[in-house]
């Protein structure tokens, strides 16, 4: 128990700690520019100032995508700022102290002075001058241009993104908190390209300072050289130069990493954290950390450099390294732990969500299915749910809620369902590596394979392997993936349902979308004239019969010259169905198309009217059970005789009884369309194809 509670407390400690070390720099920086710095805090400023850079790059070498490094921005003005401060700390001392000789200005510059230009200054002079080149001309006028491009295109694709997530969310592919990190993600790549093409600004900046710089130390330590310390041209140009040089190097060496270190950024914002934790965080790699130590251990080797000040931050980002490494190594076992508990736990804290599926309507597969939803499979399951989700959506009038496809180990291998809600609609059986054959009436042809009954529809159909593909397809059949076939039953499942996906949600998403152009009819109906749930029903109403409810503004102008108080949700539906049917009927036959009729026969159609009168209040239409198998039977003949001729199905009978006679056809036949005389459209021709009932019919 101590234990835990030290550690707690050091961690604590250890986060306040850092959370003060950005703060200090910054102050320290500004200091730096104001203050003169021993020589011994110089040397030690560019060298960590070397490691720093070192390590910059290396995360960036190992990153991933660029918002993986979302603060480099941040690091990499902090580091320029860093390095101008010690620019102007060394040319001060380097000014003042030139004269006393090569070690004037720290043990750093003397080395980068002698030993890496071999005390030559004009060597130093062309060596210098190839760097700036390197690093101004090349890497970061090339940085510079990529990061300018890339935040325009960044800042145009920007709607377009947005717009992909709205659709991915519509279409049920994205839920709203994967869409919401979707969005969050995009204005984090904004913002940090738009950072990017600013801060290469601030390398640029830096290239140009390091030669003013450098030409300000020259001139300046010649003129106070000949003229305040009486020294010879030649000796004057032998210490200020040199040490003009060797501070131009330490400062030029850490500005080509960091101008590498954005080229790579660029070329491959916002976050929850302060900058503090943010940077840390990111920054506490290993990886980054043992390069690191390693390059300053070997500086640190090399003759004549000040080997104790590298050997001392080798060691310093050796122990960060291995601090690093442990750290990883905790976060993998804690990973792994995790998911051990989640494999074996079996009591715990839950909530609702884990115990309750709120999804509207959902497909359940049987284990040897989930290949189906493969996503190494181009056209697997879901894009063409996704698909189907579009096109019955366009067709309804409604966005369809989004379809949850998961396995059910409580189903055969091969069984999938369909649920609207907690209901099961559907049960029914496809087989994964096999494709279905479909007959029809004029193939007599068997097929090896397993006889079925296809599951939307109910024809004879056969399970077979896929090398009897082309072979069944010459004998007449249809073949039919196993996806298409869960497809295909589950649009005939959201047809049918229609009103059972439709919720006040999907409705006042329908008015905010109308609003926008048609403000003031919404405003005067909903609520005024019809709240929103009633306005919900009545669609719902409309639904029930595959009317779609596309044309939102033709059913609230109808609502509005209705008086609706004395009327009830169905009877409000039936004055606006005949708007409504045409959109139906151009739905299912051609335009210029005679539409085929099935009519009942006069006595028949006269004694329903007689009973709806007789019982005013009866929702379902009594009768007779005999006669209502002759009806049905006689309906069901002429729906056969109409579909072979790939033609729709309409029962056309008088507005008084239409709705009685719907709910109770509706029930054995949903494919018959049932319309009243006052729903056709009168510019579109008709032809009785068939009459039902009869002198026989009523006996």
């Amino acid at each position: 128990m101590q234990m835990s509670q030290t550690i707690g407390f050091s961690i604590a400690n250890t986060k306040k700690i850092s959370g003060l070390l950005l703060p200090l720099g910054i102050l320290t920086l500004v200091g730096m520019l104001v203050l003169p710095l021993p020589v011994v805090l110089l040397d030690i400023f560019f060298v960590f100032n070397i490691t720093i850079s070192l390590m910059i790059l290396m995360v960036a070498l190992h990153t991933h995508r660029p918002l993986d490094f979302s603060s480099f921005p941040n690091l990499l003005l902090l580091a320029t700022v860093l390095r101008l401060g010690l620019n102007v700390a060394s040319t001060r001392i380097v000014l003042s102290e030139g004269h006393t000789g090569a070690d004037a200005a720290g043990k750093v510059i003397q080395a980068f002075g002698e030993f890496i230009v071999a005390g030559n200054y004009t060597v130093g002079l062309f060596v210098f001058a190839i760097l700036v080149i390197i690093n101004l001309v090349v890497i970061t006028k090339g940085a510079g241009r990529v990061s300018e491009v890339t935040a325009r295109f960044t800042l145009d694709a920007m709607p377009g993104k947005q717009m992909a997530i709205d659709a991915d969310l519509n279409a049920g592919i994205l839920t709203p908190e994967d869409a919401t990190v979707r969005r969050a993600e995009v204005s984090k790549e904004a913002d940090f390209y738009g950072s990017m093409d600013g801060a290469s600004k601030f390398v640029k900046g830096d290239a140009v300072a390091g030669i003013l710089i450098l030409a300000i130390n020259v001139i300046g330590g010649l003129i106070i050289g000949i003229a305040q310390h009486n020294l010879g041209l030649a000796q004057a140009a032998e210490n200020y130069i040199l040490l003009s040089i060797g501070d131009g190097l330490v400062a030029q060496i850490p500005s080509l990493l960091l101008s590498i270190a954005t080229a790579i950024i660029v070329t491959r914002v916002s976050s929850s954290e302060n900058m503090s934790d943010h940077i840390s965080k990111q920054i506490n790699i290993s990886a980054a950390w043992l390069p690191t130590s390693a390059v300053m251990l070997a500086l640190g080797l090399v003759p004549g450099m000040p080997n104790q000040l590298f050997l001392t931050f080798a060691l310093i980002t050796g122990v960060l390294a291995w601090y690093s490494r442990r750290a990883e190594g905790q976060i993998l076992e804690d990973s792994e732990k995790l998911e051990s508990d989640d494999d074996t736990e079996t009591k715990g804290e839950f909530d609702l969500a884990d115990v309750k599926d709120t999804s509207k309507i959902s497909i359940s597969l049987g284990y040897s299915l989930v290949s189906l939803v493969d996503e190494a499979k181009s056209d697997n399951l879901v894009p063409k749910v996704t698909r189907l989700r579009k096109e019955t959506s366009k067709a309804l009038g409604f966005i369809i809620p989004g379809v949850r496809i998961r396995d059910d180990l409580n189903l055969e291998a091969s069984q999938y369902q369909i649920k609207i809600g907690e209901k099961i609609v559907a049960d029914d059986f496809v087989y994964s590596g096999k494709k279905l054959a479909i007959s029809d009436d004029n193939v007599t042809v068997q097929l090896s394979g397993l006889k079925v009954k296809e599951p939307a529809f109910g024809v004879d159909a056969y399970w077979i392997d896929p090398e009897l593909h082309i072979d069944a397809e010459s004998k007449g059949y249809v073949i039919i993936e196993p996806e298409d076939v869960i497809t295909t039953h589950l649009s005939q499942i959201m047809n049918a349902h229609a009103s059972d996906l439709l919720g006040q949600e999907e409705v006042q998403e329908l008015l905010d979308d109308l609003q926008i152009t048609y403000p003031n009819l919404v405003d005067s109906v909903v609520p005024k004239v019809m709240p929103l749930y009633q306005l919900t029903s009545v669609l719902k109403c409309i639904l029930e019969e595959t009317i779609p409810v596309s044309d939102l503004r033709l059913i609230l102008e109808t609502i509005a010259s209705l008086n609706t108080q004395k009327m009830d949700n169905e009877d409000i539906a039936e004055k606006i169905r005949p708007s409504l049917v045409p959109m139906l009927i151009q739905k299912m036959i051609k335009f210029k198309a005679t539409i085929p009729l099935i009519t009942l026969a006069p006595e028949l159609e006269q004694m329903i009217l007689q009973s709806v009168r007789q019982n005013p209040d009866e929702k379902m239409l009594m009768l007779e059970g005999t006669l209502a198998k002759k009806i049905l039977a006689n309906l069901n003949e002429a729906s056969e005789n109409l579909n072979k001729e790939e033609k729709p199905v309409f029962l056309i009978v008088a507005p008084q009884i239409r709705k009685h006679v719907s709910k109770f056809i509706r029930a054995q036949l949903p494919s018959v369309n049932v319309l009243s005389f006052m729903e056709l459209p009168e510019d579109r021709s008709v032809e009785i194809a068939f009459t039902v009932g009869g002198f026989d019919a009523v006996e």
